[in-house]
């Protein structure tokens, strides 16, 4: 009889604790509002690179959440694939 070497329970708690680490991932808004009416080119683009680096995380964060669920997925199914083998 095969045995079987996925510890599906520890894989899948693992997998929800990343999860859930970047859920919890939280970054805090740049202060602009300190800025008031300052119009400087170099605080127009400060703003802008602020911006786009909030962008850019949680378009991270939606991509890594994404591998996460995929993982599970798979994990899912490397599992049925075990039982179905050891039947």
């Amino acid at each position: 009889m095969a045995t079987i070497k996925l510890n599906h329970a520890n894989a899948i708690s693992k997998l929800s604790t990343a999860e859930q680490a970047v859920h919890n991932l939280v970054m805090s808004k740049a202060p602009t509002g300190k800025l008031k009416d300052n119009k400087l080119d170099f605080t127009s683009e400060w703003k802008e690179r602020e911006e786009r680096i909030e962008s850019l995380i949680e378009e991270y964060k939606k991509i890594v959440l994404k591998n996460i669920a995929d993982t599970k997925d798979n994990i899912d199914a490397l599992k049925e694939q075990d039982e179905a083998i050891t039947r």
